[in-house]
């Protein structure tokens, strides 16, 4: 049974939600503009994701354009989210749909889409760039926490680790100590007034 997922901030927190799984990130495969659905699995982590926001109150809720992120906002049971195009995930260029264990093996040694720096693949984004969207959207958000009410955002792995490491005043490289697994729950909050992550990667 799916447990209630209680705030566990102090005041208003913003709650970031990972898309469920899809073929593509059960395998690895880096997705961005690729417009895969849910799998079954998928769908019953959004409808888990539902039953554990149930009982709160969000004055905002986001959605990146994608249909992986939007299907799970709708299953969820929050059938109008906003659509925020700041919300897509990294731009993995000609990445797209390649596995970090692929592209090791090609280059000959350990390859992260963090660290990646030329002549290594590269991908069409820099963490730089994905922080600078993951920016104007805690300014969004901060508008809403800032009145003491609480978000809900549905994006993707990699972009809600950038947003994360941005909303605690870090570098968006920082995002890679903060694994992600699709259909997870995610809070951002407060405490004494400084920017904390409350929890991370719940499972519902």
């Amino acid at each position: 049974m799916t447990s209630e997922f209680l705030p566990a901030s102090e005041g208003p927190s913003v709650v970031l939600v990972r898309h469920g799984e899809t073929t593509w990130s059960k395998s690895g495969r880096h997705t961005s503009t690729t417009d895969v659905g849910l799998t079954a699995a998928g769908r019953e982590q959004a409808r888990s994701v539902g039953d554990a926001l149930r009982a709160q109150r969000f004055a905002l809720v986001l959605s990146s354009p994608r249909k992986r992120a939007h299907d799970t906002a709708v299953l969820a049971g929050f059938d109008e989210p906003l659509i925020d195009a700041n919300l897509v995930e990294w731009d993995y260029g000609a990445l797209e749909g390649r596995t970090s264990a692929d592209i090791s093996a090609e280059i000959g040694h350990q390859w992260t889409i963090w660290s990646a720096e030329p002549p290594e693949p590269v991908p069409a984004e820099s963490a730089d760039d994905v922080a600078e969207r993951a920016d104007a959207v805690i300014a969004r958000l901060r508008e809403v926490t800032s009145q003491g009410q609480d978000a809900v955002v549905f994006s993707h792995a990699h972009f809600l680790r950038v947003l994360a490491a941005r909303w605690l005043g870090l570098p968006p490289t920082e995002g890679a100590r903060l694994a992600l697994s699709t259909g997870s729950i995610s809070e951002l909050g407060f405490e004494h007034g400084l920017p904390v992550i409350a929890r991370w990667n719940a499972r519902p």
